[in-house]
């Protein structure tokens, strides 16, 4: 069977698939690996253990006499970088992005090429520290010196992973152009700060996201690619099945609104209400809003089955009532502390729901109710951000939120200029991967499945 393998390396997960011809999946397996510890003892991913595994994994795969695999692609996620030597061994740690960044260090940055706003604007990427990934090179330059002598190329993690079987090193565009700080998106190169600490030089030559590298891997022939960011591969196969402009929230911890059909430039308020840009595999700009309600759905859940005494997961079993909405308190709530760690506007920060007395509810299923309502009150705001004058028809939501009747009842109550669907993708962001090179391997056409939509009635609150 012709086929593609796929890494998909997330934070927790280590996955190998292999998709055929039609794209569906054929053989998958996973694993899971303790983290390790940085020269200061700081918890980040094992590079040593990540590596072997990922050749042993490949080279197991390659023996098995069903699968002829043509070629190969890499997901992973992104803000990481590995420091390589010339033979590409890695130097150092794959520091983990949640790293504290030194503060002294921070000011020394902005205070030769800040401010801040303007900095942030021009790159798309809102000021986050060890996030930021070239801050994490800069960081790397001025505390560790001996190991930026040692690095040939800091390569970020999807082009690491592809260069264990290629033997050569790039950049690639999607990795680059995520909230590094390090590309300048109106002029389509690197920002001067970057070329004036000579960070460039450790930067490998960029590669197109959609070529491949011909390579021999185990002794088998196969088009291997440089690898993508996986916010961006997952978004390819919704730009693969769909023409027309659509907007993607995608549902889990976060919810990412993601419109790759807006080309207005990021401005300094989009900023503040947390929207950034990065880029695309084929070098176009996708503005992206983040809102942190997954993680606000799973703390106010727990506070409810508290208050109620019934189980954690009786959400799962309420229905959408529109009876209920008509009827939710309408005493208002506390006012919102100012926010002491985050510029981002207040409404963002939490829901209203936060402050709302659970006693004023008769029901768990009326105060569920009014916890989602507040949820997609704030989603209406994080995604108009992204929404804003682009020639969007059509609303995907894909993750957890996408099963909930009620906030797909809400929310194409909220945008009723749009047609709203739930979507699944069977494993978008290797999907994705595979995609991005199909050309060089696949000449099958795209088969016309790869996104399931359910579309969404706000008047019944039902899929239809």
């Amino acid at each position: 069977m012709r086929c593609i393998a796929v890494f998909d390396i997330g934070k927790t997960n280590k996955k190998l698939f292999l998709f055929n011809q039609q794209y569906d999946i054929v053989w998958e397996t996973s694993t899971q690996f303790a983290e390790t510890v940085d020269e200061d003892g700081e918890a980040c991913e094992d590079v040593d253990r990540l590596t072997s595994w990922i050749r042993q994994t490949m080279q197991d795969v390659l023996t098995k006499p069903e699968f002829d695999v043509q070629a190969l692609n890499v997901s992973t996620y992104g803000a990481s970088l590995v420091c390589v030597d010339g033979q590409g061994q890695a130097v150092g740690p794959l520091y983990n992005y949640l790293k504290a960044y030194p503060a002294e260090l921070s000011k020394q940055f902005y205070d030769s090429y800040g401010p801040e706003e303007p900095i942030s604007v021009a790159t798309a990427s809102p000021a986050l520290g060890s996030l930021n990934s070239g801050l994490a090179l800069y960081r790397i330059r001025y505390r560790q010196p001996d190991l930026f002598d040692k690095t040939r190329y800091a390569l970020h993690l999807p082009q690491y992973v592809s260069s264990l079987f290629t033997g050569q090193f790039y950049s690639d565009l999607t990795s680059i152009g995520c909230h590094t700080m390090l590309w300048n998106f109106g002029q389509q190169q690197y920002h001067d700060w970057v070329k004036a600490e000579q960070l460039d030089q450790k930067l490998a030559p960029l590669f197109p996201g959609n070529a491949v590298i011909d390579t021999v891997v185990c002794g088998k022939s196969m088009k291997v690619g440089v690898g993508l960011h996986d916010s961006s591969a997952a978004l390819i196969p919704y730009l693969a099945s769909f023409n027309e402009p659509f907007v993607l929230i995608s549902t889990g911890t976060w919810c990412i609104s993601l419109n790759p059909f807006n080309t207005q430039p990021l401005t300094a308020e989009e900023l503040q209400y947390d929207c950034l840009c990065y880029l695309n595999y084929q070098g176009q700009a996708v503005k992206a809003s983040r809102l942190f309600a997954g993680y606000e759905h799973e703390q106010q859940v727990q506070r409810l089955a508290t208050h109620f005494g019934v189980p954690l997961d009786t959400y799962k079993h309420v229905p959408y009532d529109p009876s209920l909405i008509d009827e939710l308190p309408t005493r208002p709530v506390q006012p919102v502390p100012d926010p002491l760690t985050t510029k981002q506007p207040a409404v963002l920060v939490q829901s209203a729901f936060t402050r709302r007395e659970l006693s004023d509810f008769e029901t768990y299923e009326q105060a569920y109710h009014q916890l989602v309502h507040d949820i997609v009150a704030q989603q209406l705001i994080s995604t108009e951000l992204v929404l804003h004058r682009s020639p969007v028809k059509r609303l995907f939501v894909d993750g957890g939120f996408s099963k909930n009747p009620i906030y797909m009842a809400l929310l194409a109550s909220a945008f009723p200029q749009l047609d709203v669907s739930a979507a699944s993708v069977a494993q978008a962001t290797a999907l994705g991967a595979a995609l991005a090179i199909h050309d060089s391997w696949n000449s099958l056409p795209l088969p016309d499945n790869l996104v399931q939509l359910r579309p969404v009635s706000a008047s019944i609150g039902k899929t239809v």
